[in-house]
């Protein structure tokens, strides 16, 4: 697929999509909102109003299929994702989905492998949505940790713990693939991958439950195959009302993190090392414009995404692993 800017259709008139998509495509030359399409036509009518987007369509499909539409955008409840990333692929459209990628890993390896056929086919783009990956604070953290100024790494935790007080959100849902584990902790895993520098193994996990299979809140250990450890904790619902961070200590020094997820509403980054102890302030600029950006540059120029179908496939087999390690079913399963 060659083209010279990207024309988006998105499904579903979500409340992520504005910051997500919306605003920064504004200020993207090469993006422009075209077509939303919800499952009320009257809801999507005025999503579209208010956010000025030009077109609404009936369905989701008609999006997908639609010959003016370069890339579809899918904020749908998480069950949905597998099955409309693969009708956007079966089009010829680049994806950016948000997290979680799909309900289990299995889903997860099905969209991975249409991936990859349709990139080979016709360069067609898959991208998991983890905003955070994009913005400088996370390669700062990465290019830290591996700088070996921490010293020999021993243990990595994560931590996104955020109210959502209405239980009947979607996320609260098992039959939405809902849960603390999809949503929050969909993050706290996949920084915990990235801050450990291997994929981990599961070695327990405990929930709190809001309904029958349905977690609240969940805290996991984890084990590196070089040795060193993790911990991740993700809360809807608990006595850790807001608590968003990450810290790694290595034998020599210790990095500390507030707010990694989404730097623009303020966040530094500390480090203990040497004797030494410094704070670093990052960029302001929203995490999204860094996403979507990174989006332009694989759709249009070929460069390759840090959030792939493949690395999604990862961080839902170690979702997987955490429901069953705390006895609770993986969703969709």
């Amino acid at each position: 697929m060659t083209s010279t800017s990207l024309r988006v259709g998105i499904l579903g008139a979500a409340r992520i999509a504005p910051a997500a998509l919306i605003r920064p495509a504004r200020s993207n030359p090469e993006v422009t909102v075209e077509l939303v399409a919800a499952r009320d036509p009257e809801r999507g009518r005025a999503y579209a109003d208010r956010h000025r987007i030009p077109r609404v369509a009936d369905c989701y499909e008609a999006v997908v299929t639609d010959p003016a539409i370069d890339a579809v955008y899918i904020p749908l409840p998480n069950s949905l994702h597998a099955e409309w990333t693969l009708a956007a692929l079966a089009a010829g459209k680049h994806v950016l989905c948000e997290k979680p990628f799909t309900s289990n890993a299995d889903e997860a390896a099905t969209v991975a492998r249409a991936a990859e056929r349709a990139a080979a086919d016709s360069g067609v783009v898959v991208m998991e949505a983890f905003h955070y990956r994009y913005h400088p604070l996370a390669c700062r953290m990465v290019e830290i940790v591996a700088s070996g100024e921490l010293g020999r790494l021993r243990h990595v935790e994560t931590w996104l713990c955020a109210p959502i007080a209405n239980k009947g959100d979607i996320r609260y849902q098992y039959g939405l693939a809902g849960g603390a584990m999809m949503d929050m902790g969909s993050y706290v895993v996949h920084m915990a991958r990235m801050l450990g520098g291997e994929e981990p193994s599961v070695v327990s996990a405990t929930a709190k439950l809001q309904s029958p299979g349905v977690d609240r809140a969940m805290t996991a250990d984890l084990r590196y195959p070089s040795g060193h450890t993790a911990t991740v904790h993700c809360s809807m619902w608990s006595w850790s009302f807001l608590h968003v961070a990450a810290r790694v200590t290595g034998d020599e020094g210790q990095l500390r993190v507030v707010n990694p997820v989404a730097p623009q509403h303020g966040s530094w980054l500390t480090v203990r090392s040497g004797g030494t102890r410094r704070t670093e302030i990052p960029a302001r600029r929203p995490t999204y414009d860094y996403q979507l950006e990174a989006f332009c540059d694989a759709a249009l120029r070929g460069t390759p995404v840090l959030t792939s179908a493949q690395d999604a496939v990862a961080n839902m087999s170690i979702i997987d692993a955490v429901y069953r390690a705390a006895n609770l079913r993986p969703r969709g399963t």
